[in-house]
C-alpha cells in the first residue's frame, strides 16, 4: 500500500459522481502474451471491449518497483519542490486541473514527453528516478510494440510492423504519465452501490494508438462497456492494461473502439498508476489502412494528422466525443 503525505490537493473541493458501476461485470478479458493464441485474444478483446489486461508481458517486476517507488517520494514531496518540475504546459507537474479546458478531478500528476530528458528538478534525487523512468519506459515500449505487431498479424496486416514502426520512430509523439490519487475522506460507503462518488479523474478515451497502463493494488479504474454501462476493473499490480485509442479506432475503420474510461478516488487508499501512450509522429497522417478496407467499403473517417487531431482532441473538454468532428457522412 502506497502511503503518501497530506497532499497539497486537499484545498480543492470533490467532484462527485453518482452513476455506480454493475454489481455482476463481465469479465476483464486477460491475455498470456506467452501463448500461441494471445493474437486472436487481443483482437477480440479489441473488437469487444477496447480494453484487455496482458500477463506474462516481459517487463521486469524490478523497473515496476522502482519506479513506483520513486513516484512514491516525488508525490511525498511538498508541493513548492513538486511545482519546480514546471506547469504543465503541457509537460510538468499538475494538480486537480485536467488540461486547460475546465476538466478537475481528484488527481495529481507528472506528464512528460519520451523524446526527451524529463525536468526533474525538485525531486531528492534526480538521476536515480531519470534511470528508473528510462528502464521502465524503455521496457513498456518493446511490449508495446509487440502487441502492436501482434495485432497487425491478428488483422492480417503487412507488413506487420504498420503499427509499431509509428512508436518506433525518432519523432514519435509519445507521452508518459504518473498519476497520484490520494485518499479521499468524502468518499461515501454505502452497501446498496448508490453512493455518490468523487471522481479522479474523469471519463474519456485516449486519443493515441494504444496506452499501456500499471497500477499499484488499489482500486478506481473504470471501463464503459459498449452498452454504456460501467464496471471496475479490479487491480492487479503486477499486469498491464491495455487501452485501444482513438487513433486504432479510426485505423481499423472502427472495428475496434476506443474504450471510455474513468477513475473513481479511494476512501483509504492513494492510487498510483503509469501510463505510456503510444503516439504517432505528429506529420503522420491517421486513416483506415488500405489492407482493412473490402470491396467498396468506404471509410467512416476523413483523413487527418496527427498533430491535427490532437490539437482538436486537446482543445475539447475530457467527455466530449473528439472522433465526431472527423467522421464522414457515408451514404447507405
Amino acid at each position: 500500500m502506497v502511503i503518501l503525505s497530506k497532499p497539497a490537493i486537499e484545498q480543492f473541493g470533490c467532484i462527485r459522481n453518482k452513476q455506480a458501476a454493475t454489481l455482476f461485470p463481465p469479465l476483464i478479458p486477460l491475455v498470456d502474451l506467452s501463448k500461441p493464441d494471445s493474437r486472436q485474444q487481443i483482437i477480440k478483446a479489441c473488437e469487444e471491449f477496447g480494453f484487455f489486461k496482458v500477463i506474462n508481458h516481459g517487463v521486469p517486476m524490478d523497473f515496476i518497483s522502482r519506479l513506483e517507488s520513486e513516484a512514491t517520494k516525488f508525490f511525498s514531496l511538498p508541493l513548492s519542490e513538486k511545482e519546480k518540475t514546471g506547469q504543465p504546459q503541457p509537460y510538468g507537474y499538475g494538480n486537480k486541473r485536467i488540461g486547460p479546458n475546465g476538466d478537475v478531478g481528484w488527481v495529481e500528476y507528472l506528464l512528460l514527453t519520451t523524446n526527451q530528458d524529463p525536468n526533474l528538478l525538485g525531486t531528492e534525487n534526480p538521476e536515480s528516478f531519470r534511470i528508473a523512468l528510462d528502464n521502465y519506459m524503455a521496457a513498456v515500449k518493446k511490449m508495446a510494440c509487440e502487441i502492436l505487431e501482434m495485432i497487425a498479424d491478428g488483422l492480417k496486416v503487412q507488413p506487420r510492423n504498420v503499427l509499431s514502426k509509428l512508436m518506433m520512430d525518432e519523432q514519435s509523439d509519445s507521452v508518459f504519465r504518473l498519476n497520484h490519487y490520494p485518499p479521499c475522506p468524502e468518499v461515501v460507503q454505502s452497501l446498496n452501490g448508490t453512493s455518490s462518488n468523487v471522481i479522479g479523474f474523469g471519463e474519456h478515451t485516449d486519443p493515441q494508438i494504444i496506452s499501456v497502463l500499471r497500477s499499484n493494488n488499489t482500486s478506481g479504474l473504470q471501463i464503459s462497456l459498449r452498452d454504456g454501462t460501467w464496471i471496475s476493473v479490479p487491480p492487479d499490480q503486477y499486469s498491464f492494461f491495455i487501452n485501444v485509442g482513438d487513433s486504432l479506432q479510426v485505423m481499423t475503420n472502427g472495428r475496434f473502439k476506443s474504450v471510455k474510461h474513468r477513475v473513481l478516488a479511494n476512501s483509504v487508499k492513494s492510487r498510483l498508476s503509469m501510463i505510456y501512450f503510444c503516439g504517432p509522429p505528429l506529420s503522420e497522417k491517421i486513416a483506415p489502412l488500405p489492407s482493412l478496407m473490402r470491396g467498396d467499403q468506404q471509410s467512416l473517417y476523413k483523413e487527418f494528422t496527427w498533430f491535427e487531431y490532437k490539437k482538436s482532441a486537446y482543445s475539447s473538454r475530457l467527455a466530449d466525443n473528439r472522433l465526431m468532428h472527423f467522421e464522414k457522412i457515408v451514404a447507405s
